[in-house]
């Protein structure tokens, strides 16, 4: 019985056609993103190491990463602390956007005009889905942090250029 077991066994290996295990193979991107999303990650707030956003948003936020890179493929974590009256003009992202508010009220608006009429507040603890490619835009009233995590890369592209800090010139 073992011997049929073996020959089956060595009948299979032999019948698997030449590069088929680098087919199976993921890419480096896949198993860096796959080690990410189990490492262990624990951060307490007094270990956030905080600093200014990146330059694709207007000058003023602070970003901390908790988990991941943003930049890359794969599961991030991030924070954004907003100065009372921070506003991200209409975007969207290549990719989905969860949002969860850790502090203060974050006001959250649809389409490709900012309008405060039409935005919708929420308080700490409020959450958001906002799909791939919708139209949206924010605003700290009085100052908030949110936390916001996804698959990268994270991007940002505004829907009128002109509000793109990226080309603004420098002052």
């Amino acid at each position: 019985m073992k011997s049929i077991v073996l020959s089956l066994a060595v009948g299979l290996c032999l019948a698997i056609p030449a590069g088929a295990e680098d087919a199976k193979t993921p890419p480096p991107a896949a198993v860096a993103a796959a080690a990410a999303a189990s490492a262990h990650v624990m951060v307490r707030p007094m270990e956030l190491k905080w600093g200014d956003a990146p330059a694709a948003l207007p000058k003023g936020a602070k970003f901390a990463v908790l988990s991941g890179d943003p930049g890359a493929v794969g599961p991030y974590t991030i924070r954004l602390k907003f100065p009372a009256g921070y506003k991200i003009p209409p975007h969207w992202h290549p990719t989905d956007e969860n949002l969860t508010v850790v502090a203060g009220t974050f006001w959250l608006g649809m389409g490709d005009t900012f309008d405060e009429k039409t935005m919708k507040s929420l308080p700490a603890a409020g959450y958001a889905v906002l799909p791939a490619e919708m139209r949206h835009y924010a605003w700290a009233k009085t100052g908030a942090t949110v936390q916001i995590h996804g698959m990268g890369p994270f991007a940002i592209t505004y829907v009128n250029p002109s509000d793109d800090p990226r080309g603004a010139p420098a002052k």
